[in-house]
């Protein structure tokens, strides 16, 4: 336990390395995956490329929410030792992960008075809301309490900005983001969508780009377009890839020499929105006037 009156939690599609939330003492709740009939998540894991590889070899793997019984034993872990709790949660609009965390958290707050549980619901994806969980974590060590650190996040959550495409418009046919004939047109001329997670929480495309490098382009020119004056916030950058990492620096090299900013955290895509995305998907996550 950690020497804070309240501990961060979240789940594993924050897409955070492991090394920093176990540094940090920041607890996940896994989404499971089911891969040619295995159940992966929690102490069941599958390597990051051999997970890309199998989609590119044809494997779909389907997705469940976080179990809502893990969440509640999760949360009272800390509840029944003194703790508060501050849950960062997987978007409302792409899981039901939020919604199964707000039941458990409101039926441990009729149960323990002197302590509490505080739900996120992130509006945000992947690294997305890594960064969120980063920034809370930062207001933690800052002296921050929870309702301070809760509320700041609940006003500056619409300036987490995502921007990201994919290499493979049939993963994003088979989840229901793009129409078939989008997805096939697309692939047959190589265009690339532009997609970006919206004030609702949502993957919406906003764009396309004929070819890969110029995708990977149109993500900075978004990124300035949205930054405006919070350009000087940005101290750190996240990327993260599907199995892409050559193509996750090239974006961070685009960034620091359009913005001079020089700190980046570049990391997989987890499984559970992997399996959504498909192999290649680049996404930047950033803070900016707008989403």
């Amino acid at each position: 336990m950690n020497r804070f009156n309240y501990v961060i939690t979240t789940d594993t599609c924050c897409d955070l390395p492991k090394d920093y939330l176990k540094e940090k003492e920041i607890e996940e709740v896994s989404l499971y995956y089911n891969m040619n009939g295995t159940l992966y998540g929690n102490n069941q894991e599958m390597d990051i490329k051999e997970f890309y590889d199998r989609m590119r070899g044809g494997e779909m793997p389907t997705t469940m929410a976080a179990n809502p019984e893990e969440l509640e034993e999760m949360f009272e872990k800390y509840l029944s030792v003194g703790k508060s709790v501050l849950h960062l949660a997987f978007s409302s609009e792409l899981s039901s992960s939020c919604s199964n965390a707000m039941v458990a958290a409101r039926d441990l707050n009729e149960k323990y008075t002197d302590n509490k549980v505080i739900v996120i619901d992130t509006l945000a994806a992947s690294l997305g809301q890594g960064l969120m969980v980063y920034k809370a974590e930062e207001l933690r060590q800052n002296g921050k309490t929870i309702d301070e650190t809760a509320a700041w996040l609940e006003e500056n959550k619409l300036h987490f900005c995502h921007q990201f495409t994919v290499d493979d418009l049939n993963h994003l046919y088979r989840g229901g983001r793009v129409s078939k004939l989008t997805a096939v047109a697309g692939t047959i001329i190589q265009i690339k969508p532009i997609l970006h997670v919206s004030d609702e929480g949502k993957l919406i495309p906003i764009g396309k780009a004929r070819g890969r490098k110029k995708s990977l382009t149109a993500l900075v020119d978004n990124m300035q377009r949205t930054m405006g004056s919070y350009r000087d916030k940005n101290d750190i950058v996240f990327i993260s890839h599907g199995d892409a990492p050559e193509d996750a620096e090239y974006v961070a090299n685009l960034v620091k020499e359009r913005f001079g900013i020089e700190k980046f955290l570049i990391n997989p895509v987890s499984p559970t929105i992997g399996a959504h995305s498909g192999p290649g998907t680049i996404a930047l996550f950033y803070m900016g006037e707008k989403r």
